[in-house]
């Protein structure tokens, strides 16, 4: 029986990413996007995807991790695409979550938990979630931390994500998390603050989080010899990690 549901599930999911590409020969598959010349026609193509939880490769119903990337805000896509070749494997099971960035953040928030729920089930030898939210895609992630209760070995990344305190946007609020569930690690990935331009204008860095067992990397001042700013940060933490495995 047991058999029977996991073949059923595979069955659904496999035929769900199947869809996109019978829907649309443009759709973005990351084999297929350009990180050199061609860089913002496939990042046009990721910013124009639908809202939600879009798979970024068909799967195999063998990966072993869920890899989950958040945009930030006005995204342009193009800043996720080395990033996410250089991540995924053969383990991995790519995603790319869009969300109305325009709108409070909690409610795309809670979106993405149940959206997250969905690939779980779908994907039943699933070992490792990789979570990694960019700019205001680290507020998003960030608020997901103190509740997480999934019991994969999870992680958590916010790269250059002003998450250091509480703000208020008009009825829209957000509160850092104080503490890190068991099975959860959060990444702090901060950029050089003179040198990122969505943050140097601030006088203090956004980006400060103090929040115990967290583990924290400060980005350096230059990348393949070139400033290392916001939207390069995520090429740079990809690096770091490595491919996925």
């Amino acid at each position: 029986m047991a058999a029977v549901l996991k073949y059923i599930i595979f069955t659904t999911i496999f035929l769900a990413s199947s869809a996109f590409a019978n829907q649309d020969q443009g759709y973005p598959w990351l084999e297929n996007l350009d990180p050199g010349k061609g860089y913002k026609q496939s990042g046009a193509k990721l910013s124009g995807l639908d809202i939600g939880l879009k798979p970024l490769e068909k799967f195999s119903g063998k990966e072993k991790i869920l890899l989950v990337s958040v945009h930030g805000s006005k995204s342009e896509g193009y800043e996720w695409i080395y990033p996410l070749q250089t991540l995924d494997t053969e383990k991995s099971a790519t995603f790319f979550y869009r969300w109305d960035d325009s709108k409070c953040y909690l409610i795309s928030a809670k979106k993405l938990i149940l959206h997250l729920s969905e690939a779980l089930r779908s994907l039943p030898d699933l070992e490792r979630v990789v979570i990694i939210g960019h700019s205001y895609g680290g507020v998003l992630v960030s608020s997901m931390v103190e509740g997480w209760n999934h019991n994969l070995s999870t992680e958590i990344h916010s790269v250059a994500g002003p998450i250091g305190s509480a703000f208020s946007r008009g009825s829209c609020n957000f509160y850092p998390p104080k503490g890190i569930p068991d099975k959860l690690i959060f990444y702090q990935w901060r950029t050089q603050h003179h040198l990122d331009s969505a943050f140097k204008r601030l006088k203090n860095d956004p980006q400060n989080l103090n929040l115990k067992g967290s583990k924290v990397t400060r980005l350096p001042e230059t990348y393949r010899g070139r400033r290392l700013g916001h939207n390069w940060s995520i090429s740079w933490v990809a690096d770091e990690l490595g491919p996925l495995n």
